[in-house]
């Protein structure tokens, strides 16, 4: 008993599916066509093809499992692949790919548009609350002037004569009947005698399109907002690609970024730090009061809890970090320069008046 399973290389428990493809990939491979005065493949070809007929046909399958024949299966049996052939879609995609080969070429089937990008700058502030955006996209959509059929106004496609619409012809090649896409239509079925003077035929054109962008709270540089349907319109009936939007965060002024926490510098006092007291710091938001305990060195850092970035997609919100420095004043007035220089001396550290200063002790000090 011949094995129709070992013959297709595949299972017992094989699904319909995969005993098509692997047909479709042994006819390609041994194909009388493809390997033309070898008595060897054809038979191959043969026995592939009578295999085929059995394991594709359910009731046939089944009294193969059952008996090791079925009825009507022989070395000849479904052998012609013109109309009522019980596989002859899948013949005709394996021609098209056979004959592509030599310079034929496949029928257009529905294709998605191309996805398109487009890169947005917008600033931290807009990153932390979130923005409502109106963009303009350069993309490809139907013409506006024949509405997509590529026909001038006022006319319309015809259908191809010489495929009579239906986008293939059939040919005889051998002892096999052939179809291959129509050349005079290639493949759309239809003949556009007037083409449309905006589209020249094509039935596309490219437009700016004004989109309303939402940008969530949370985004950093390189979040990526995917848009479906704004691409480029499909080909032959398929879908339209999607819009993917690229964020950059501009630097801020002010605050540095790093994921949810935000970082920045504040000025205090000389007499604040020695003191304490509170400071006014700007946030994302509304100024923030900052407690400075007495006795505060410069480049102490301090948490601002819940006043940093918010997490894209969540209710999290990160820290605001401030690292204070102690402001030294340019000017004195006299009074302030008495009870410095008081303040130096009672501490053992007293004022340089003379005409070297500090400039002069540290040039002294990196000649020596």
């Amino acid at each position: 008993m011949k094995d129709y399973y070992k013959t297709l290389g595949v299972s017992r428990e094989a699904t319909q599916d995969e005993i098509k493809k692997a047909f479709r990939q042994l006819a390609l491979k041994h194909h009388p066509d493809r390997n033309q005065g070898n008595k060897e493949e054809e038979e191959r070809f043969k026995e592939i093809n009578e295999a085929y007929t059995c394991l594709s046909d359910f009731e046939k399958r089944a009294n193969y499992d059952r008996f090791g024949t079925a009825e009507g299966v022989g070395p000849g049996a479904g052998f012609g692949f013109g109309a009522g052939a019980p596989f002859g879609d899948i013949f005709e995609d394996i021609f098209e790919d056979f004959f592509g080969a030599f310079g034929g070429t496949k029928r257009p089937r529905p294709a998605k548009g191309v996805d398109l990008r487009y890169n947005l700058n917008i600033t931290l502030k807009d990153a932390a609350h979130g923005i409502e955006k109106i963009i303009s996209v350069p993309r490809v959509q139907n013409c506006d002037k024949c509405r997509g059929t590529g026909a001038a106004p006022g006319t319309s496609p015809i259908t191809c004569s010489n495929c009579r619409g239906t986008g293939h012809v059939r040919f005889q090649q051998g002892f096999f009947s052939v179809s291959k896409t129509c050349g005079k239509c290639h493949g759309s079925g239809k003949i556009i005698e007037k083409p449309c003077i905006n589209c020249k035929g094509s039935g596309k054109s490219r437009v700016h399109k004004e989109i309303s962008l939402k940008v969530p709270a949370g985004v950093d540089n390189g979040s990526r907002l995917r848009m479906s349907g704004e691409g480029d319109m499909g080909s032959y009936g398929g879908p339209a690609g999607d819009l993917y939007v690229i964020i950059s965060v501009d630097e801020h002024e002010f605050f540095k970024r790093d994921g949810m926490d935000i970082y920045c510098e504040a000025p205090v006092s000389f007499t604040k730090a020695v003191f304490g007291g509170e400071i006014d710091v700007p946030t994302l938001n509304e100024p923030a009061k900052l407690k400075i305990p007495a006795g505060t060195h410069s480049g102490k850092s301090f948490h601002l809890k819940g006043k940093g970035m918010p997490k894209l997609g969540g209710y999290q919100r990160g820290d605001q970090i401030v690292s204070v420095y102690i402001d030294v004043p340019k000017k004195l007035t006299p009074r302030q320069r008495e009870l410095l220089e008081e303040f130096a001396n009672i501490s053992g550290d007293a004022v340089d008046d003379s005409s070297k200063g500090l400039k002069n002790k540290l040039k002294d000090l990196f000649s020596a």
